[in-house]
């Protein structure tokens, strides 16, 4: 990253983090468009709540897509939960499993308890009470 985008992107970033929204989707979209995972993601963000920027679906799909197809693991998980709830996508419980076991595997725990409630429930997955435990102990929980 160029030293212009690096202060771009962190003054996107503190323009977020102090929920200025419109000023950070201004300032993060050009590095979205560039490539940058974090920018992608925080814009998902965004587009799928309507902060700063008129709820836009599509944008939130095509944006939190592009990060989690870079290995984002946050933007993994949301993608995941984009899919269980059916929000700006079809629900799809199988997608679902596959986004946040991309992001489990790399260790976020929020993913690892959703895997784990989701081979007990059988949702996207057959219910697998040895798998289910294997996820929740793998994030933190105790039997």
């Amino acid at each position: 990253m160029s030293e212009q985008d690096t202060m771009e992107f962190n003054s996107g970033m503190a323009a977020f983090e102090a929920k200025h929204f419109s000023r950070a989707a201004q300032l993060l979209s050009p590095l979205a468009e560039r490539g940058n995972d974090e920018a992608q993601h925080r814009l998902a963000i965004m587009c799928q709540n309507g902060l700063g920027v008129v709820r836009n679906e599509e944008s939130a799909v095509k944006w939190m897509r592009a990060a989690a197809e870079q290995g984002n693991a946050l933007a993994q998980h949301g993608l995941g939960f984009m899919y269980l709830e059916g929000d700006c996508v079809d629900a799809d419980a199988a997608q679902a499993v596959h986004w946040f076991r991309l992001a489990a595997e790399q260790g976020l725990a929020g993913a690892r308890m959703t895997l784990s409630m989701l081979y007990a429930e059988g949702r996207g997955v057959e219910a697998d009470p040895a798998e289910s435990r294997r996820w929740a102990k793998l994030a933190g929980l105790d039997e």
